[in-house]
């Protein structure tokens, strides 16, 4: 109704212009146009945007259909004032990809087929009948000992593959727990390096991403930091990757394919029932669909804007990741780029790396406005609003099936010049999100003032819902965060569910550096509901020298932790003056902080909850999309199909069993996980559960195996169109009766009472010799249920974390003292006691 109210108002402006305004001009577009037509009757419409462009129209009416571009859609300023919208009930698609074609059956054996592709065709995504492929990927076939310059393997394996200057390490990061080692550069981000050449056993990597990967510059003070302040000198697991991508020897898994792009042919094994010459298969060729520079005044309504790829991962540069999938870049990326005054030769301004491109992208732009558009099958960021972007507006639209960021917002190349400012991100879903490089945001925004970003809703993320601002690292060395124009920016009643379900120590929002110059004109995140985020960190994640944040009115549930101040550590000058100023208010949450005021960090009047039915209904109501725009949740955005596989498989054994913990999969490709199914091998042994019945624990057991025996595990997840394909292959497990010891006691239990809930806080018990993991606790109190904390905080917590849940029914003025106890395969360990509290 909103759009047909806006169409008409707009016929009405046309049909009765104001006095000496131009008459509005209209081109038709279609599929089937001739570029030899007038394009100004709706019966002989012109056929490609580039003629449309060059008509200079007011409005550009795309009929139904996919409009394939042969090279990216360029604006610039003499294109400003133009609406480009879909007709009257169309879904036009604009491409950068191109069906493949001529398909034949090249490896009967294997059922492996191919298909010629033009020469120079380079791309690294795959869309079969509207769904993304998976590029042939698999475990090392070796055993890897870092060097250098790449790797010593343990066979010449790898130096007999096709083409091994194509393969590509990929180096996971996420929580580590029971057998998982996992990789990357800092749990939040996923690394990858392609391989410049394997002879022999000797692997040599691409440059200059091995020496930006594994060579970051230190201090040279006590800190024992990077001079980029932000995770590690090296890829973590002892630079060993956790998979192997991008080899046709691994194209042995339904849905894989694979490019060898110099004999200019794609392979591909077909899923269950599928036929390649039946199926509808594009290989994405642009990088860029649409480009504008200094545009004003410039809508796109109603479109679609798919199939792009992004390749410099594929180049030697890699993905040299920091964080939200900027990299380090160049020859220097690691010992100056963006490192400024901390080092010789550095690179201004600080923090300055290299951001991830959109494949829609605008600069300087000022009133560019998106509404209800879908951006989707793409391979780079999704829209990229860039530095200097003012008073644009994405709104109504859908985000999903995007290899990396979302929607970014400005940049962080101009701390203090250059602005970006008065943007609207509103009534968005944007879900499933990054399909490929892990590390990347639904939304991110650098430096950026007076933006808005509210009613959006956000879900099954692989890191971090909502990220902004930058430059806040020096923090944590005792030096202020970098000095920039960021002010009075607002996050609102947006609806932020299943974070970090593959990487970690991110949050459903996630903000760091100076957002104001005072508390009133500091960055406000108010009215959001948020739950279920899975790897650790913190729901509302106020990270280094974050300043003059304002978190209120929010209700958050079921996360690991509700809202955490961390790398405050700026050192204030000698009277005090400077603090990092924080007021956190009125929120709704089973953190239970007390009321407090210290170093300028105000805490106060927060109440306890158990659940949402304790949060204010209105709060709840308000969050995520407006009326308007709820159709978005039941929109249908590319084709049906079996979800994907679940990831960072975890094991630990117990007598005759294994515990197998996995990462639930977050792209379902368009029906919800019913169930996952763990596989053992070598038997071949399996168990099923429901989505429902794993969310809980985090775990499933699978019983009747053999003590002493080596297993490995493999899950599928199933919806209602099938079943993904194995995840891969968890370390070797043997289950055991040797560990045989129950926990230790959790130690530093309190207790925090408010409204009749209870905030219970403890440490995980130290490692107990013969006791195999925790895997749940057991919180109990005289006249009330017990209630038993499990899930992935549960497996993964140490001694050294501060865990916490939130128990109801209290009665008022009762006195309660509250038990923690541990509970391993074994059994129940001692509790640990708190001090008695009233309720």
């Amino acid at each position: 109704m909103l759009r047909a109210a806006g169409l008409i108002a707009m016929a009405l402006a046309v049909a009765v212009p104001p006095v000496g305004a131009q008459t509005q001009t209209t081109v038709y577009v279609s599929p089937t146009g001739n570029d030899a037509n007038p394009g100004t009757v709706s019966s002989a419409p012109v056929r490609t945007l580039e003629r449309a462009q060059q008509l200079h129209a007011n409005v550009v009416q795309l009929a139904d259909g996919t409009y394939e571009l042969s090279k990216p859609l360029t604006l610039t300023a003499a294109d400003s004032g133009t609406t480009w919208r879909a007709a009257p009930g169309a879904h036009p698609v604009i491409s950068g990809g191109s069906r493949v074609t001529g398909w034949y059956l090249s490896d009967p054996a294997r059922n492996i087929w191919s298909a010629p592709v033009p020469a120079g065709l380079k791309t690294r995504q795959l869309y079969v009948d509207g769904v993304r492929a998976q590029r042939a990927s698999g475990p090392l076939p070796v055993k890897l000992t870092s060097t250098t310059t790449g790797y010593t393997a343990s066979a010449d394996t790898l130096s007999h593959w096709h083409n091994p200057s194509a393969i590509e390490f990929v180096y996971p990061g996420g929580d580590r727990y029971w057998s998982l080692s996992t990789g990357g550069q800092g749990p939040w981000t996923e690394p990858r390096c392609p391989l410049a050449s394997a002879t022999g056993t000797t692997v040599t990597m691409a440059q200059p991403c091995w020496n930006n990967s594994t060579n970051r510059i230190m201090r040279t003070d006590t800190s024992g930091r990077t001079v980029n302040l932000v995770g590690p000198r090296t890829l973590g697991n002892n630079q060993v990757p956790g998979y192997v991508e991008n080899a046709y020897e691994l194209l042995d898994t339904p849905g894989e394919w694979y490019l060898d792009d110099t004999a200019h042919r794609i392979s591909y094994l077909p899923k269950p029932g599928q036929r390649p010459v039946q199926s509808e298969i594009v290989a994405p060729r642009l990088e860029t669909l649409v480009s504008g520079q200094g545009v004003s005044d410039l809508t796109f309504s109603g479109i679609q804007f798919s199939y792009a790829t992004w390749l410099r991962p594929s180049t030697p540069e890699g993905l040299s990741e920091i964080q939200a999938n900027y990299t380090l870049t160049g020859e220097h990326g690691a010992d100056r780029q963006g490192l400024c005054q901390f080092v010789d030769k550095g690179a201004c301004p600080y923090g300055d790396w290299t951001k991830e491109p959109g494949n829609l992208s605008f600069s300087g732009a000022r009133g560019v406005r998106f509404t209800d558009d879908v951006f989707t099958h793409l391979g780079a960021a999704g829209l990229d609003l860039g530095t200097g972007a003012q008073d644009c507006e994405v709104r109504g639209s859908v985000f999903t099936d995007i290899s990396g960021n979302g929607l970014e917002l400005g940049g962080v190349d101009h701390p203090t010049d250059v602005r970006t400012s008065g943007n609207t991100i509103a009534d968005n879903h944007l879900y499933g999100l990054p399909a490929e490089f892990h590390g990347g945001i639904p939304i991110v925004v650098g430096y950026s003032e007076r933006s808005l970003i509210t009613h959006n809703q956000i879900d099954h993320t692989a890191y971090t819902g909502i990220s902004i601002g930058w430059g806040g690292w020096p923090d944590k060395i005792g030096k202020p965060a970098t000095p920039n124009y960021s002010h009075d920016n607002t996050i609102s009643a947006n609806l932020i569910t299943d974070t970090t379900q593959y990487l970690a120590d991110g949050g459903a929002i996630y903000t760091q550096g100076i957002t104001g110059s005072s508390i009133d004109t500091g960055e406000k995140i108010t009215g959001n509901v948020i739950s279920g985020q899975t790897g650790h960190g913190h729901a509302i994640y106020c990270d280094n020298g974050c300043t003059y944040l304002t978190i209120a009115g929010n209700v958050e549930y079921g996360n690991q932790n509700d809202w955490g101040a961390t790398h405050a550590n700026y050192t204030p000058p000698a009277d005090g003056s400077t603090k990092d100023p924080l007021l956190i208010q009125d929120n709704y949450w089973q953190q239970g902080d007390a009321d407090s005021a210290k170093n300028e960090v105000v805490i106060r009047r927060n109440h306890i909850i158990t659940g949402p039915r304790h949060a204010p209904a209105a709060t709840i109501a308000n969050a995520g999309l407006e009326p308007a725009y709820r159709h978005l949740l039941t929109q249908q955005v590319g084709g049906h199909s079996a979800p994907q596989a679940p990831a960072q498989l975890a094991t630990t054994g117990a007598d005759g069993a294994v515990y197998v913990s996995f990462s639930s999969t977050f792209v379902d490709n368009g029906a919800p996980v019913d169930s996952y199914t763990v596989t053992a091998q070598p038997g071949g042994r399996s168990v099923t559960v429901s989505a429902d019945q794993y969310r809980e624990p985090h775990y499933v057991r699978v019983s009747g195996l053999s003590n002493g025996t080596a297993y490995t595990f493999t899950v599928t997840a199933t919806n209602a169109f099938g079943t993904s394909a194995p995840s891969l292959p968890s370390a070797a497990t043997k289950p055991s009766a040797a560990n045989t010891a129950v926990p230790g006691a959790p130690t530093d239990v309190s207790v925090r009472v408010s409204g009749g809930n209870a905030s219970v806080h403890w440490k995980p018990p130290a490692a107990v010799s013969g006791a195999s993991p925790v895997l749940a606790y057991r919180i109990s109190a005289p006249g009330l249920p017990d209630t038993l904390f499990q899930g992935h905080t549960a497996l993964w917590a140490d001694s050294s974390r501060d865990t916490f849940t939130a128990v109801g029914g209290l009665v008022p003025g009762k006195t309660y003292v509250f038990t923690v106890t541990a509970l391993n395969a074994t059994g129940p360990g001692q509790p640990g006691t708190a001090k008695p509290v009233t309720g």
